[in-house]
């Protein structure tokens, strides 16, 4: 089968690979219909993420039909249409028991690499890297999904993929990002990033009860579809001296109730802590690029939230924690407990809250996936989410 694979930074190629087999009963395999590119893909794109391999089969945002199944799976069919939480959970430990899904004990194999990093080892994930179980992913025509009786959610035939597909990580994560902020009626939420996760978490936040939602980015484009599809309000950080001082304007001197960092590891800034983050991660002194945390604990008011569904990968330089420590923050992250999350978002896809499409700008097939990677890295196009369609042939239009 063709399949996308990483080959090193800035190198992945669609290869033939060998076809997935079932390994394990609860295993299935499912024909890929969509598949997306998350921004998390790109910081293994950027070679931030350690522990891949040349060859590994890239994407964890994906759906399909089911096309063969373990003997243990008794909850799906053959010709059964479903999403794939990219979260991977055993669904029988305390962890899944309690709907922690993403601190499952039992799916990663690689969980002692992770130990020794993190001290437990979280989930596993598809297509990152073998520190997080080493599954290959889904931006192929086919892809083995194991423990198939507790995560693929089959999807109600009256949705068309390009509706639910985004169901299998970001529409989740901005949602559970924004239920982390622990909004009250009348609450300011700021949102520094507002590529996919941050629209969603714009109209999560919205859908929570917000009074008013702040989006900060520098991208045109991404800053106008946050004005026109979440209603937000928007602040361009590439030209405001200060952040937090025009974040005190906005809410009457007091600062965000909420803020939440939607960027993570690679974000970019004007102001001397990303200069100094760039330098220690040109030297390799540093891998991860935290102003922006830091910029949500400065700015947050006073016994707020500071909500993080931006990945970050290591230890973390020059944070603020006396900031946080004096001003009484609650921290809340991780990455998202998906399954949690597919039957309440499924419903308010189809009462028309929230239509998932809006945020698709380009649509390729598998074949012209590393063209894909490049448009979407560089945001050439006014690129905002791709969606690649395994199985289309011929050349596919750049925009939707």
């Amino acid at each position: 089968m063709k399949a996308l694979a990483w080959h090193g930074k800035y190198d992945v190629r669609v290869d033939n690979v060998p076809d997935p087999e079932i390994l394990d009963p609860r295993d299935a395999i499912l024909k890929i219909t969509s598949t997306a590119i998350c921004g998390s893909d790109l910081h293994l794109y950027d070679g931030y993420i350690p522990t891949m391999q040349a060859g590994d089969v890239l994407g964890h945002e994906f759906m399909g039909e089911v096309v063969e199944l373990g003997a243990k799976v008794t909850n799906l069919k053959k010709g059964d249409r479903v999403i794939v939480p990219f979260t991977i959970a055993c669904g029988h430990c305390w962890f899944c028991e309690n709907q922690f899904w993403s601190c499952c004990d039992n799916s990663n194999p690689n969980g002692a690499l992770a130990e020794k990093l993190y001290g437990f080892t979280p989930s596993a994930l598809f297509g990152y890297s073998h520190l997080f179980g080493g599954y290959a992913g889904g931006q192929a025509e086919y892809v083995r999904v194991p423990f198939a009786d507790v995560g693929p959610f089959k999807i109600p035939a009256h949705l068309a993929d390009e509706q639910v597909l985004f169901l299998t990580d970001i529409f989740p994560t901005g949602y559970m990002a924004a239920e982390n902020c622990n909004i009250q009626p009348g609450d300011t939420v700021a949102i520094w990033g507002a590529g996919p996760v941050g629209q969603f978490a714009i109209h999560s936040a919205k859908l929570l009860g917000a009074e008013r939602v702040i989006a900060i980015d520098e991208v045109p484009e991404r800053l106008a579809l946050a004005r026109e599809w979440g209603g937000a309000e928007t602040l361009d950080f590439s030209k405001v001296e200060n952040l937090t001082d025009a974040l005190r304007e906005m809410t009457g001197g007091r600062g965000p109730d909420s803020c939440m960092d939607a960027v993570g590891m690679e974000a970019h800034g004007t102001d001397v802590g990303n200069v100094y983050d760039r330098v220690k991660a040109a030297l390799y002194l540093a891998t991860d690029r935290p102003n922006v945390l830091r910029q949500c604990i400065q700015a947050c008011r006073k016994a707020g939230t500071v909500s993080i569904p931006g990945v970050y990968g290591g230890l973390l330089d020059k944070i603020p924690f006396g900031s946080a420590f004096a001003k009484g923050l609650t921290f809340k992250m991780g990455q998202t407990h998906v399954h949690k999350y597919l039957q309440p978002l499924t419903e308010r896809i189809e009462r028309g809250e929230i239509d998932p499409t809006r945020l698709i700008t380009h649509r390729f097939p598998l074949t012209q996936a590393p063209e894909a990677y490049k448009v979407f890295s560089k945001k050439e196009d006014q690129c905002i989410k791709v969606v690649l369609k395994p199985g289309q042939d011929g050349p596919a239009p750049l925009s939707a």
